[in-house]
């Protein structure tokens, strides 16, 4: 029987704490062997993907791995070795290796980490394999790693033990690769269009670009509060003051609010600005960018979004030109006479579309209530809404003929926001007087250096944000954002 299948029954019928006693038994062998079973440096070949593209029979290779099959048969032995970028079949022949090499075998399991010297031949089933010439352990695993037949099943351990996950599941290692590959294009592709990659504080005496709730912290030395950023974007303005003409931040933000299944305390954010712009350029901009992404990463502008079961369940097509809508037209599309209704009868229309609304709430968070629900949770091919309600958008340029929304657009993508971008407001006064409304009139809520900085002259710009995390859901299917975040955050067990 096949070593890994039979040992894939044991863990079902043996407790945990056996296997474990059974591998520090292996463990207690080899030190007694002489052997060193959390060896050192081992001069590899290159990953295993590398070795593979590298093959040529009779070449000689170093590879190392985790051991992840092994199939003794009698006198010829085959390993598998491991890593995220795939795996190397290895051929064990008692003959032609160390009497000390081959008596370290019974002692390996399922999970070691080792190294071997080879020499490459293709097997009679055209398997690119390594014929062992000698071996080392480089870490003995203690416990036994999940099987690929069962992986993980519990979603809370594949959130709080990932490398479980990544090790059972070629499915999310492959969402994470599809990850880093994104945001290297998103790099490539603004670097590429003369854009200047930069970093701002993370750590910020006012938290400001957005209106969300911060994570506070203290500074002890200084003997003052700081906040851990909800956006980096007053900063990166300030860089226009100075001059930048094309700048970028991929950030990480902190907001202290709810966890979703689109929502994550700790997130990563794109954000790009371009001066002598407007919002206009920056949707072109995030359209040709993500097009861009798809092509490069997904093979096409298709995107398909596929059950447990491999069935798929919607299509997004990213075909350009993206369609564009103003947001009030969108309003009306639900309910036509909506900006003729009084603030009690928008509310009693709430109630009959089933939504709840408090006494509280200004109208424009009322009717952002009805888009939310009604418009944006039902768009699925991209869809530019654009002319916001300026209350919504603080920071953005207001625009010269309706004077009651902003020139920005909201990108939705399958129920989604997925990009915002404005023309930048850069009259100080005009700021000012926004970010006071926004605060309540509290000064101290104000950040002082910003609205300093306008004042020394800030060229007309456009900007734009991306949220990564999102992108990285559209573009791969995953159904939550804590399976396109490597570690995310956890309730404690405790």
């Amino acid at each position: 029987m096949d070593v890994l299948l039979f040992l894939s029954f044991r863990m079902k019928e043996t407790p945990l704490s056996e296997l474990i006693a059974v591998r520090r038994r292996k463990l207690e062998s080899m030190r007694a062997s002489g052997l060193r079973p959390y060896g050192m440096r081992f001069a590899t070949s290159g990953s295993i993907a590398s070795i593979r593209s590298q093959f040529a029979d009779g070449k000689l290779l170093y590879v190392a791995g985790r051991v992840t099959a092994y199939r003794d048969m009698g006198n010829s032995q085959f390993l598998d070795l491991a890593d995220i970028t795939g795996h190397m079949q290895v051929f064990v022949c008692a003959k032609e290796i160390k009497l000390e090499d081959l008596e370290v075998l019974p002692l390996l399991d399922i999970g070691d980490f080792i190294g071997v010297t080879g020499e490459c031949f293709t097997t009679k089933t055209r398997e690119p394999t390594l014929r062992a010439r000698s071996f080392q352990v480089l870490s003995k695993a203690i416990r036994p790693p999940p099987n690929k037949w069962y992986g993980i099943r519990h979603t809370e351990t594949k959130y709080r033990q990932r490398y479980l996950d990544l090790i059972s599941n070629p499915a999310s290692c492959e969402v994470f690769r599809q990850r880093i590959r994104i945001i290297h294009e998103i790099r490539s592709y603004l670097e590429g269009n003369g854009f200047l990659e930069v970093e701002t504080p993370m750590m910020q005496v006012v938290p400001g670009g957005a209106a969300a709730e911060p994570f506070k912290t203290h500074h002890r030395a200084l003997d003052m509060d700081l906040f851990l950023r909800i956006a980096p974007e007053l900063y990166l303005k300030q860089l226009l003051v100075a001059g930048f003409p094309r700048v970028f931040e991929l950030n990480r933000n902190f907001r202290n609010e709810g966890i979703s299944r689109h929502h994550s305390p700790e997130f990563t954010m794109l954000e790009a600005y371009i001066a002598y712009s407007d919002f206009e350029q920056m949707a072109l901009l995030v359209e040709e960018m993500i097009c861009h992404i798809a092509k490069k990463v997904c093979g096409g502008l298709l995107i398909q979004h596929k059950n447990e079961a491999g069935e798929i369940v919607r299509t997004i097509d990213l075909t350009p030109p993206w369609k564009r809508a103003r947001y009030s037209d969108l309003i009306r599309s639900i309910q036509p006479s909506w900006y003729e209704l009084s603030s009690d009868q928008k509310r009693a229309c709430c109630t009959q579309m089933g939504l709840e609304t408090t006494d509280s709430q200004e109208d424009f968070e009322i009717t952002q209530r009805v888009f939310e629900k009604f418009v944006e949770e039902k768009i699925i091919d991209p869809l530019f809404v654009t002319h916001c309600p300026r209350e919504l958008v603080p920071l953005a340029k207001q625009n010269e003929i309706d004077l009651s929304v902003v020139d920005a657009y909201e990108l939705v993508i399958n129920g989604h926001e997925i990009s915002p971008g404005y023309s930048e407001l850069n009259d100080p006064d005009i700021q000012r007087r926004r970010l006071e409304y926004q605060s309540g009139g509290e000064i101290q809520k104000l950040d002082l250096d910003f609205l300093t900085a306008l004042e020394y002259g800030m060229p007309p710009a456009g900007g734009l944000g991306l949220g990564v995390d999102r992108l990285v859901m559209l573009l791969t299917g995953a159904e939550s954002i804590r399976d396109v975040i490597l570690f995310p955050h956890m309730r404690s067990k405790n």
